[in-house]
């Protein structure tokens, strides 16, 4: 610029030219960044040597020449701007597009500048000068990045989104400019972007170090000092930076360009340091992603077999190996165009529009997917490819660079694809099928309804469980069939539905078409402006809470019962028994005999009154047979016509082919009659009793909505009479024990209690229909049987006699006590006496003859009852034992029923009963003794067993008496008996003993009957087995189970019964 001839310019030899140019002019050409000056009226251009490789070959001529001359291919893009400089306003551009002809053609470019108007010592605009920086190879490396990122987000998306973020980041990098004065290097000019930078600080006027107090040991401070004492200017290139923002912000890391340029006066002297730059940092972390993107290309080309190519004029091809290897050609940088077109496939050859050889397309290649057939192995093979049109740098000749890759496994993948999404379709239709069958087969109502509650659509299950439907619902508010005392809280709940809130078991009822309530309990969501429901019956779980309340109440008043009923009956024995002593010794005095006989009745009642509290308890001790109701029905028919009167008709129905239920028969009878009674007060002495039996079968829906049933076969006894009828309010309560519609003083309120808990202590169920005026029916469900009907004999039905045998009472209480011994002295017998267990166990180890143990149930002490008379008979084989009590505390009795073998007198007795329960028990136990001793004569020698005429019985079973019993019928057969309690007792003993046959119970604690037999014919194959069980058995009695010698048992069982049960399981050994 120096050696130019400035004098036939229009600005003149240097040396006339204004300050601010001469300034501006040596600022520039000091600097080695891309600057010019355009001044005057025809902005002639000057420019820097940093400006020189921009201008190409139209330097030097371009010194001195209009700007508008100069860059004329552009002028028309970049003149507004000049035009805004000129009027006094800086600008700033970054990354704008210019096509230049620097070099002979049209070059797309692109630059990052600044124009900033200068002005001459008037302050009038006179020129603009630039200081710019072109970026055309990093838009080209961003467009390339792009490119890239194109061919390989499917391999990696990820990078093109942080791509595409650093390009956002870049395109928005400003750059910034700074002038400081002085030695101290004071702020004089910073520009926007300057500010930008360090984060709006206060800057003018106030020292660099000062500023910048967290620039501290980074090495600026000393370069501005370098370059103000030396006058060289200072490239920066990418220096790091460490600055905080704001005054809580973050330490940031960012990278500039600059240039420190020194700013000297007319003397030379350094005034001043002139900042220039751009933050380069996200151009820094692009061009390091470019960088790793590009490695990542290559490292994905030969991993992943892309081959690339590139399509030149001259119809060659030069491809990489990797592409050679793809088409199945020998390697070789070149490969004609027409030798590869003759591999395509005949059909997708019209889609390649680019085959034909010289043939360059300017805007590249698209993506194709085409066939060819490899010459190496005769393959067909998909692929795919894509190229981009560029021109050369150095001729501008044309040349496509593209890309092939095999995509047959993808294709391969798209056709399962089709198949599969052929798949998922038919799938979706079935889901919406299986949608519609829930809708339509669901046993729980849906509802879709409006906040308001109009029904939109109802599911059939309306119709099922409620009687509605669909057509009954739509249009019609779902909170008309609330019931009135949910409704507030219904209401309530919608509206929280309305605010967006999801219901989880709520519960209310809902009206029946029948004019019935059923309680649901909803799941409902709120979706736009409608409500989804799904509301699930739980009116049976509700009735078995209630039931479950119910229970526990009726469980507690039981408990309490049994305690007083065993005092109570006590107390009833000692009365009783004495009055009947009594009644003896007054014989012959009519007065004192009515005034005695009077008490005996009220002790009758006073027996009844326990009873009934014990049958309403559960804890009455029954004696189940099977029985026909049909049959034992007509045996009362005259009693009931007696008990109820002449004017009302009684009408009995009974079904064909009833079923046996096993049942206590006299319970069945006082239930009966209860009912009877019942039935004839509602009536008021007028009208019709209906008696009606049959079969039934409760299945598990109706088990389920009364809790304590168990599904199953059932007879059923019902009693109908054409009464009052009774409000629900009192049947709520009918069942109670004390409740009680009649007057003061005709009813003790225990009569229905009493039949409840006689039913349910059987295993069955009652239920009871009623409205007011139409009378009521109550239905007892009592469990099936198959066993044949049992039809006792009453064998004591003579008058009560005594005896002379040995008699031992054990009794804790000494009033009952010594009213028993002189009852049974008074019959004739010789009586011992013990007031517990213990002191029995004594007397009768003392060798004193006894032929009678009668002993209550309920004593203290450490032996039990049951555990006395195990252990007696264990001394007296042949001895009998009747057991008495006024509550058995489950000791005898299991399940409601006396265990097998037991003899129970119930307290309080009169000296009748006790007569004839003693002779009974007397008279059967002698029998027992006469069989057993003739059976050991009889019996002959079994191969295989031990001893001669004997088997060895493993006889296991939980309950004492009813192993006691079994034990003694075994003796009585016999056989030598080893008594184990549970199974891991059994298993003990049979490592000992020799074992021949194992009796044992089904349920036993812990090991079950069935898994010890298991176990034993382990240790001993084909072990004979008798399973006992007191749950119904198909088959009769002793049926054989598959598998052979096993053999099960039905309880309660007689000698017979085992007898049999013994010759079957022993029929194979």
């Amino acid at each position: 610029m120096r050696g130019h001839d400035w004098g036939r310019s229009p600005l003149g030899p240097p040396e006339g030219w204004p300050p601010a140019l001469r300034t501006v002019v040596g600022l520039m050409l000091t600097s080695s960044f891309p600057m010019f000056v355009a001044w005057g009226a025809e902005l002639a251009f000057l420019y820097n040597d940093g400006y020189r490789p921009i201008f190409g070959a139209r330097h030097p001529t371009a010194l001195g020449r209009p700007f508008a001359e100069v860059w004329s291919e552009i002028w028309t893009d970049i003149s507004p701007l000049v035009d805004r400089a000129l009027a006094g306003e800086a600008t700033y551009h970054e990354d704008l597009p210019l096509v230049m002809e620097r070099n002979g053609y049209p070059e797309e470019t692109y630059f990052t500048f600044s124009y900033s108007p200068l002005r001459d010592e008037a302050g009038q605009v006179r020129g603009m000068f630039c200081a710019c920086t072109e970026t055309t190879e990093k838009v080209i490396a961003e467009r390339r990045l792009r490119a890239t990122e194109a061919e390989l987000r499917a391999a990696n998306a990820r990078l093109a989104a942080e791509g595409e973020h650093l390009r956002e980041l870049f395109r928005q990098a400003p750059g910034f400019m700074a002038v400081v004065r002085g030695p101290d290097h004071v702020f004089e000019l910073a520009n926007s972007a300057y500010q930008t930078l360090v984060g709006h600080r206060e800057l003018m006027g106030r020292p660099v170090r000062e500023a910048f107090p967290d620039l501290e040991g980074q090495g600026f401070f000393e370069l501005l000092e370098r370059v103000h004492r030396t006058g060289e200017p200072f490239v920066g290139h990418e220096q790091p930076l460490r600055i905080r923002r704001g005054p809580e912000g973050p330490e940031e890391e960012r990278f500039l360009n600059f240039v420190y340029q020194p700013i000297r006066d007319r003397d030379g002297r350094v005034t001043g340091i002139f900042v220039e730059g751009s933050d380069v940092t996200e151009a820094r972390r692009s061009a390091e992603a470019l960088k790793a993107s590009e490695e990542r290309l290559r490292v994905a080309q030969e991993a992943g077999a892309i081959g690339t190519f590139e399509l030149r004029g001259d119809g060659m091809l030069a491809v990489s190996e990797t592409f050679c290897r793809l088409w199945g050609v020998p390697p070789r940088p070149l490969v004609p165009l027409r030798e590869l077109a003759a591999m395509i496939h005949p059909e997708d050859r019209p889609r390649l529009t680019t085959l034909t050889p010289g043939a360059v397309p300017e805007d590249g290649l698209d993506y194709v997917e085409y066939r060819i057939r490899r010459p190496d192995t005769g393959e067909t093979r998909w692929m795919a490819r894509r190229g981009q049109a560029v021109r050369s740098g150095r001729d501008g000749g044309r040349r496509v660079l593209g890309v092939s890759y095999d995509i047959t496994d993808r294709k391969r993948i798209e056709e399962e694809l089709r198949e599969l999404n052929a798949t998922l379709e038919c799938r979706v239709a079935e889901r919406t099928a299986d949608r519609d069958r829930m809708w339509r087969l669901s046993t729980d109502v849906m509802l879709v309804a409006r906040f308001d509650g109009t029904v939109t659509a109802a599911n059939p299950a309306w119709m099922v469980l409620l009687g509605w439907a669909e057509r009954d619902l739509l249009g019609r508010s779902f909170l008309d069939l609330i019931h009135p005392d949910d409704l507030p809280a219904t209401q309530a709940e919608s509206a929280r539905l309305a605010a967006g809130r999801t219901t989880r078991n709520f519960e209310n009822r809902y009206r029946h078409k029948d004019g019935s309530y059923r309680w649901l309990s909803w799941i409902a969501v709120p979706d736009a402006d409608l409500i989804h429901a799904v509301g699930r019956d739980v009116t049976a779980q509700k009735e078995a809470d209630a039931a479950l309340r119910q229970a526990q109440k009726m469980e507690a008043v039981g408990q309490l019962t049994g305690g007083v009923a065993h005092d109570f009956n006590n107390l009833l024995q000692v009365i009783g028994g004495n009055l009947q002593l009594l009644l003896r010794d007054i014989a012959g005095q009519e007065r004192a005999e009515h005034r005695v006989r009077n008490a005996l009745t009220a002790v009758s009642r006073g027996s009844k009154l326990a009873s009934s509290l014990l049958a309403f308890a559960r804890r009455q001790p029954l004696e189940p047979r099977a029985v026909d109701l049909g049959r034992l029905i007509r045996n009362l028919d005259d009693m009931i016509r007696r008990a109820i009167g002449e004017e009302i008709e009684i009408e009995t129905i009974s079904a064909a082919g009833l079923w046996n239920t096993l049942v206590d028969p006299t319970q069945v009878e006082n239930a009966l009659l209860n009912l009877a009674i019942n039935a004839r007060d509602a009536m008021n002495g007028r009208g019709r009793l209906t008696i009606e039996t049959g079969n039934a079968v409760l299945d598990d829906e109706y088990a389920l909505r009364h809790g304590d049933l168990r599904p199953g076969q059932y007879v059923m006894l019902a009693v109908t009479d054409t009464g009052c009828g009774m409000a629900p309010a009192v049947l709520d309560r009918v069942f109670e024990p004390f409740f009680t519609t009649k007057p003061e003083g005709q009813g003790t309120g225990l009569g229905l209690s009493m039949v409840y808990g006689f039913v349910k202590q059987s295993g069955g169920h009652v239920k009871i229909y009623s409205e007011p005026g139409q009378g009521t029916t109550i239905r007892l469900y009592l469990p099936r049987t198959h066993q044949e009907e049992d039809l006792a004999v009453e064998l004591d039905s003579g008058p009560a006699g005594g005896g002379s045998e040995t008699i031992l009472v054990v009794e804790d209480d000494e009033e009952v006590r010594a009213t028993v011994v002189e009852m049974l002295s008074d019959l004739g017998y010789r009586v011992l006496q013990a007031r517990d267990a213990q002191s029995a166990l004594v007397v009768l180890e003392s060798g004193v003859p006894v032929d009678l143990l009668f002993t209550d149930v309920v004593m203290p002490g450490p032996l039990r009852s049951p555990d006395l008379a195990r252990k007696a008979r264990e001394r007296l084989p042949d001895l009998a034992v009747l057991f008495t009590s006024g509550y058995t505390q489950n000791a005898i009795v299991h399940g409601g029923r006396l265990d097998a073998g037991v003899e129970l007198l119930s307290k309080p007795y009169t000296r009748e009963a006790l007569a004839r329960k003693v002779r009974h028990v007397l008279r059967n136990q002698a029998q027992q003794n006469a069989a057993r001793h003739a059976a050991q004569a009889r019996t002959p020698a079994l191969p295989g067993v031990a001893g001669a005429g004997a088997l060895r019985i493993l006889l296991v079973e939980d309950e004492v008496l009813i192993r006691l019993a079994t034990a003694e019928m075994l003796a009585d057969l016999g056989h030598e008996v080893i008594e184990a309690g549970d199974a891991e007792e059994a298993l003990s003993l049979a490592e000992t003993e020799a074992v021949d046959l194992l009796m044992t119970d089904l349920t036993l604690p812990g090991l079950s009957g069935g898994e010890l037999a298991d176990r034993l014919r382990q240790r001993i194959p084909g072990l004979p087995v008798i399973f006992a069980s007191g749950h119904d058995m198909e088959g009769g009695r002793s049926g054989r189970r598959p598998g052979g010698n096993t053999v099960h048992l039905q309880k309660p069982y007689d000698l017979m019964a085992l007898s049999e049960a013994l010759r079957v399981a022993l029929r194979t050994v």
